[in-house]
């Protein structure tokens, strides 16, 4: 069943909801015809690819386009990797929410990311070349920042 709200959304040819209106660095919604950044794809890259490109994005003040790179890994990766992306998802959304002024939004989400790397790690899963516990470091040294 459909509301109003539908009505409204901007959708892709197959009519699945999609976010059509530009964004900013920090993911911010931008008015429609600015010149916001450039999208991420929708597609989930391999592993090392989805990580090498998040870990750019984040480099370049990007990290809500990091998160996206990482979800759409998360929901097309094997159950058993879910806390791994879920958590680096989670910490791109921790360094957003602190380059967006909200410090409180921002340890919630590293204490968040924190516990499902940790949860990752002692499954000894494929980390594709990710130090996890460095990860976690530098994540809240990026938070004090």
């Amino acid at each position: 069943m459909s509301d109003d709200r539908d009505l409204d959304r901007d959708r892709d040819e197959s009519g699945r909801a999609r976010q059509a209106r530009p964004r900013d660095g920090l993911g911010r919604p931008l008015p429609y015809g600015s010149a916001g950044v450039e999208p991420v794809p929708d597609e989930p890259l391999p592993p090392a690819d989805a990580i090498a490109y998040a870990r750019r994005l984040v480099e370049e003040g990007r990290p809500f386009s990091a998160h996206e790179v990482l979800e759409a890994r998360w929901k097309a990766g094997p159950d058993v990797e879910r806390d791994l992306w879920q958590g680096l998802a989670q910490a791109c959304v921790a360094i957003t929410h602190a380059a967006r002024g909200n410090a409180v939004g921002a340890r919630r989400l590293a204490t968040r990311a924190e516990a499902r790397l940790e949860a990752y790690r002692l499954t000894k899963g494929p980390t594709y070349g990710l130090d996890l516990p460095a990860v976690v470091a530098c994540l809240y040294r990026r938070l004090d920042e």
